[in-house]
């Protein structure tokens, strides 16, 4: 009995090997970093702080979400983010802000640094959309609140589907890249508009 068992162990250890040979590797992809433009002279005296960016708990996830159909949706195995959206964005737009020069200073919320102003928001798709033709879907809202009088000041909602060229994963990152940076173009171009009509004292 002892031998069978012994090569019953071998098959199943060499089983158990072979399995793991055939996986497949992951992919990573990440949001590119935007290059820094030259910065804004005379910043306003205003400390704003980076709060964070909420999100379903699949967008909290780093794998590649993908809908396929109203309300469904699906994520890819071996297609995934270097750190989740929610993170990618929150780095992407604090060195947009600090790039711009236009505010004393930029600091995330969980620096513990006092800040005049609270920029925080929610992700509501970030996504591979098929409908006929393949897209890369972002939405997400901004709000600005002061502290100060416990109001919220300023609020921006961005939505919007990027076309993708191609069908492969790598070409819908490049999509989302893309739309993650013209809204959050937005954002910044109406904190500079909100902070023009409303100059901090």
């Amino acid at each position: 009995m002892r031998p069978v068992v012994a090569v019953l162990v071998i098959v199943v250890a060499a089983g158990a090997m072979a399995a793991c040979g055939s996986t497949r590797p992951s992919k990573y992809y990440q949001l590119e970093v935007p290059e820094t433009p030259p910065a804004a002279s005379n910043p306003w005296p205003v400390a704003l702080l980076l709060g964070r960016i909420s999100a379903p708990h699949v967008y909290r996830d780093d794998r590649i979400v993908y809908r396929t159909g109203p309300g469904q949706l699906g994520t890819y195995e071996y297609h995934r983010w270097a750190e989740p959206p929610t993170e990618m964005l929150e780095a992407v737009l604090l060195r947009m802000l600090r790039a711009s020069g236009r505010y004393r200073t930029v600091q995330p919320l969980h620096s513990n640094a006092r800040g005049d102003f609270i920029l925080r928001g929610r992700l509501h798709h970030f996504e591979e959309v098929s409908d006929g033709s393949l897209g890369a879907r972002v939405a997400f809202e901004m709000e600005l609140y002061e502290p100060k009088t416990g109001t919220t000041v300023w609020t921006h909602f961005y939505s919007s589907e990027e076309p993708v060229q191609g069908k492969e994963v790598a070409q819908v990152v490049q999509a989302l890249d893309h739309n993650v940076k013209r809204g959050l173009q937005e954002v910044t171009t109406g904190l500079e508009q909100y902070f023009s009509v409303h100059p901090p004292k």
